[in-house]
């Protein structure tokens, strides 16, 4: 009787610790939540939210009131240029201040390079670029050409995912500049331009005559070293 006395007790004292560790993690997960939602400077981290189709709209319509910054440097191997994000394109401008601020176009590439046509970046041929994509999470932008902008030379487009896609919705981390003297009109619709090139044009001009392969990818990659916020 005695040893079933104190195995009940054992019991007891067992299910009341376990209480109070349930008590303490949900505690502690409360109070995560409560920093992540007060912390509005916080960039959102694979734990705390992993983008998709079914979030990023209002994500980043809650994250471009929050962060306001409208211009950017790029460092490349050949110089720097400066870009104008437009604020009337909301969602493409929140998109790439967002993914400025998470470093996620350090040492990605230009991997597609056209004389006289554009420059395209964004990407890279190593894994860690993919494993950033990864912990951003997975999602397109809607095509939201209707603002009057033309691909005039200097603009800055968000091209189209390379899949069947009848919308024309935009790999959202991925971009073009636009090089060719004249333009490249015939773009106009089915690409959103969300930004100009405000200084480095030569810069545009420089990277765009390397010599590429049949893939239009230059045959000694050309890095964006970097890409920092300025205001």
């Amino acid at each position: 009787m005695r040893i079933l006395l104190i195995f009940v007790m054992n019991l007891f004292l067992i299910s009341c610790q376990d209480n109070k560790t349930r008590e303490k993690t949900n505690e502690g997960i409360e109070n995560i939540m409560k920093s992540v939602q007060n912390d509005s400077t916080q960039e959102p981290t694979k734990a705390d939210l992993l983008l998709t189709e079914k979030n990023i709209m209002n994500f980043l319509l809650d994250y471009g009131k929050k962060n306001k910054e409208n211009t950017v440097r790029l460092t490349t191997d050949y110089g720097t240029i400066d870009i104008l994000l437009f604020e009337n394109i909301k969602f493409h401008r929140a998109n790439f201040i967002m993914l400025t601020k998470k470093k996620y176009f350090d040492n990605t590439q230009f991997y597609r390079v056209i004389s006289n046509f554009v420059i395209q970046g964004g990407n890279s041929d190593d894994r860690i670029t993919l494993k950033k994509r990864q912990a951003i999470g997975k999602y397109l932008l809607p095509n939201d050409h209707d603002k009057g902008y033309k691909h005039d030379r200097g603009m800055i487009s968000m091209p189209s995912k390379n899949i069947e896609n009848p919308y024309k919705k935009a790999s959202p981390f991925e971009f073009f500049i636009v090089q060719q003297q004249q333009g490249a009109h015939h773009l106009d619709g089915d690409y959103t331009i969300f930004g100009k090139v405000i200084r480095g044009m030569d810069v545009v001009d420089t990277i765009a005559t390397v010599p590429t392969d049949k893939s239009d990818w230059p045959l000694q990659n050309i890095f964006i070293r970097e890409i920092k916020v300025l205001k």
